[in-house]
């Protein structure tokens, strides 16, 4: 076992290439802001090589870093009044901390909600007056709770349970509060239900009772009106997502029916009077506007590629977060122009994306290929795989499948049963043959990447971070005899112990995807754990784990890499002080730059 420090092979000297340019060029998010001060908002760049929180006053221009931390922070919330940016403290990248809050226009960081024990975040909302919060915690221990402050007095609990839950929002006048919780045991479809501030129920929701059918609902915003009671919720009623109005107080229910494929999401515009609906279809997004009076949805004009965030302002005009495969992020308006454009070193293009459709066996698979300009294969060719597993590829930037494209790689990103956006059933079909269905349909893919000619059947490389470091390590051992490499960034590598270490709303996701505990359900953890196939492993294997990680803990990595070590399989391991990931450049970069040495060292 080795670390490796050098440059990759092919990076050539002195002049800085382009893949490391486009992780080291600044990138912003796309800025939140104030309810009651819409000129105050807050957005998470890496302009100074590590991802923090800046408040960004647009009446005077000024920006000005909120967060400080060695290891970076994302997770922070500007209250409606501007007054105030909450933002979550952890220790190291852990994901287990507390609530911080600190004056809008700077000073010192003080605890938002004192008698809160630090905790995992299961969701936030802050009143229109700044100091009314409700406040959600899970814990091993206590399972979720939610907790109601008001003006800095002791937190009120007004939910537990142990299952999985989260605050969804807090209505305008602040009377109603709706949460989302799993209390049937089902983790990947959730209820809904709306109380006061007291905790008592006003209404429920629960499309999981009453049928075969295994349905999700989530809450996608209150009306942004006093008095009204109008809460939108996404649903699943005919197979995708898609948002309606339920009125908590009547308990109506307006099916907005909205003639678009694929999933739908929506959030209000902020006189009430229409929606902002977010379109996503086969790994593409665009944006509409939903007018209530007539019901007339009006195409609000993008660019091709994917919106990865979008929102009105009180102008009327929307702000959005665009990227294509070759074009990196940047955050518009449709007043015209970019919302904010970072100083500083622009991230290089890189080449567009490629939609192939293949037969698999759960249907038709949709996968993204890119490749060098003008390459003909076959190609060495690194298979990433997405995290999630509820996520999907899309066509928007990315800076690590660039960076293989420029060292003369194709990759081929597949959006394997479990991924969003091709339907509900296509997202749930993984269940209880966990890891083992999405194997299936990379295989399918993999197989008409090498009939096809593009790829090279002796450089076939599988690699992915999160889940896809899961399925890189499970692939590698049930199909030793087909893939030259594997590179795995945080991944689950023994089920079962990661289970009995990893955060409690995942152990609730897993019980889901199982259909139990490793002790009630044995044979299926043992079928779907990389573990149970590690002695099979004929490729050389590169492994990178966060110490701090509280999704796929250090210590069940650990136990697959030492059965590597027993029987002196060819292998790395980097370790590095974060949890899930790094939010610092310069570690991104190293990871990258390790993993493309290693393949340059063990593909001939």
């Amino acid at each position: 076992m080795t670390e490796s420090n050098g440059a990759p092979r092919g990076a050539g000297g002195g002049s800085m290439p382009d893949w490391e340019k486009r992780f080291r060029a600044p990138r912003v998010s796309l800025p939140d802001w104030a309810e009651d001060a819409p000129d105050r908002s807050l957005f998470v760049s890496n302009a100074t090589g590590t991802y923090e929180l800046y408040a960004w006053d647009r009446a005077t221009g000024e920006q000005r870093r909120a967060t400080d931390r060695p290891n970076g922070t994302t997770d922070g919330v500007l209250s409606p009044d501007g007054e105030w940016i909450w933002w979550f403290s952890d220790k190291d990248g852990d994901e287990f901390g507390v609530w911080l809050r600190q004056p809008f226009g700077g000073g010192d960081d003080v605890p938002a909600v004192d008698g809160l024990e630090a905790s995992y975040p299961a969701g936030l909302a802050i009143g229109r007056d700044g100091s009314t919060a409700v406040v959600g915690r899970s814990t091993d221990e206590d399972g979720t709770t939610i907790h109601v402050v008001r003006g800095g007095g002791a937190p009120q609990e007004i939910y537990r349970h142990r299952e999985s839950a989260g605050v969804g929002d807090l209505s305008h006048d602040g009377t109603l509060i709706a949460i989302e919780h799993t209390e049937h045991g089902d983790a990947m479809h959730s209820a809904l239900r709306v109380v006061r501030p007291d905790g008592t129920t006003v209404a429920e929701l629960d499309d999981t009772k009453g049928g075969s059918q295994e349905l999700g609902l989530e809450v996608l915003g209150f009306a942004p009106v006093d008095g009204d009671t109008r809460l939108l919720v996404g649903h699943q009623r005919r197979g995708r997502w898609e948002p309606m109005v339920w009125d908590v107080a009547s308990g109506e229910e307006t099916d907005l029916a909205l003639d678009l494929p694929g999933d739908v999401s929506a959030e209000w515009y902020p006189d009430g009077s229409a929606l902002l609906v977010a379109h996503s279809f086969e790994a593409r997004s665009d944006l509409w506007r939903y007018e209530f009076g007539s019901g007339a949805l009006t195409r609000v004009e993008t660019p091709p590629g994917t919106v990865s965030g979008a929102t009105a302002r009180p102008d009327g005009s929307v702000e959005y977060l665009w990227s294509s495969a070759a074009e990196p992020s940047v955050v518009r308006s449709t007043s015209g122009g970019v919302v904010l454009d970072p100083p500083g070193l622009k991230a290089p293009v890189s080449v567009p994306v490629e939609d192939v459709w293949v037969e698999g066996p759960g249907g038709r698979i949709h996968a993204l290929v890119q490749k060098p300009a003008g390459a003909t294969g076959p190609l060495p060719t690194v298979f990433e795989v997405h995290g999630g597993p509820t996520w999907h590829d899309s066509d928007s930037f990315a800076a690590g499948p660039a960076a293989w494209v420029d060292y003369g790689y194709a990759v081929v990103r597949v959006n394997y049963r479990g991924s969003t956006g091709y339907g509900r059933e296509w997202t749930d079909a993984l269940k209880h043959r966990v890891g083992l269905i999405e194997l299936e349909d990379v295989s399918a893919v993999r197989e008409w990447a090498v009939s096809s000619g593009l790829a090279d059947p002796d450089r076939l490389v599988l690699a992915g971070g999160s889940w896809g470091g899961y399925l890189t390590l499970l692939g590698v051992g049930t199909q030793p005899d087909v893939w030259a490499l594997g590179l795995a960034a945080v991944p689950v590598a023994d089920y079962v112990t990661a289970y009995h270490d990893e955060m409690e709303a995942l152990k609730a996701l897993d019980r889901t995807l199982f259909g139990g505990t490793p002790e009630e359900v044995p044979d299926r953890f043992t079928a779907s754990s990389p573990l149970t196939y590690v002695d099979e492993v004929k490729a050389p294997v590169y492994i990178s784990a966060g110490v701090n990680d509280p999704r796929c803990p250090i210590r069940q990595i650990d136990n697959y890499v030492d059965r590597l070590v027993a029987r002196g399989a060819t292998h790395e391991v980097y370790r590095y002080d974060a949890g899930h990931g790094s939010l610092v450049v310069e570690e991104r970069i190293k990871q990258v730059r390790l993993e493309l040495d290693f393949a340059a060292r063990h593909l001939s």
